[in-house]
């Protein structure tokens, strides 16, 4: 019986990126750790340098054509490789091309709308932080080039991230406390937290994919 085929699908952000390869490596590497966890062969690799902002992303066309043609799935390591827009990855779903995210493998369609959504609410907070800053500063006189503007919107990212982690270890507690009791596993642990009245950080339901986020940042944390 012939191994599952995959085409692999690689996005970076800038032409330096791609030359540097910085990411590149990083995403390639998750994509043949989850291969060699669950079998597989990748036929194929796309690399797209282009703006996670776009969505005219030819490279990516070419890979969900090849998938069609020889029945493959597309595989990424992240979701938000492909893009940070709800319709965007709407489009792809309805492609009718089987597509792995490594960072949340298991996630249905369903999950998946959710995690684009909340990647898109969280590309709009950096922006409306970014343009706040700007506007600060134009007030108070101060003229900004390029290099401040994108500096600016770094801080956001980081701000963000940072935000993220606060709410992880707020978390802690009660998700060791949780595991402490032998409920352990995503799915488990997502019921778990719900029946409690946990809300998630976009404030809803958990997921096993969302949960599998939260034990990542934990686990990041532990570790540094």
């Amino acid at each position: 019986m012939s191994e599952r085929a995959f085409y692999a699908y690689y996005r970076v952000s800038t032409e330096r990126q791609g030359a540097s390869r910085l990411g590149l490596d990083a995403q390639r590497n998750a994509v043949l750790q989850h291969m060699m966890r669950e079998g597989g062969q990748i036929d194929g690799e796309y690399v797209e340098v282009e703006s996670g902002k776009r969505n005219d992303r030819p490279k990516l066309a070419e890979a969900i054509r090849e998938c069609k043609r020889s029945k493959s799935t597309l595989i990424i390591a992240k979701l938000d490789r492909l893009a940070r827009n709800v319709h965007f990855i709407s489009g792809l779903l309805e492609s009718g091309v089987d597509f792995v995210a490594v960072d949340n493998p298991h996630a249905n369609r369903f999950q998946i709308h959710l995690l684009a959504a909340f990647a898109e609410y969280e590309r709009e907070l950096i922006s409306k932080r970014t343009k706040e800053a700007l506007a600060q500063a134009k007030a108070r006189g101060v003229k900004l080039g390029a290099k401040d503007q994108k500096a600016l919107s770094r801080a956001g990212t980081r701000a963000l991230k940072a935000s993220a982690l606060d709410f992880a270890e707020k978390l802690r507690p009660i998700v060791e406390g949780l595991i402490a009791q032998g409920i352990g596993g995503p799915s488990a642990l997502s019921e778990a937290l719900n029946a409690r009245g946990v809300v998630s950080r976009a404030g809803g339901r958990w997921y096993p994919s969302t949960v599998r986020t939260l034990l990542a940042r934990l686990q990041r944390e532990t570790k540094s």
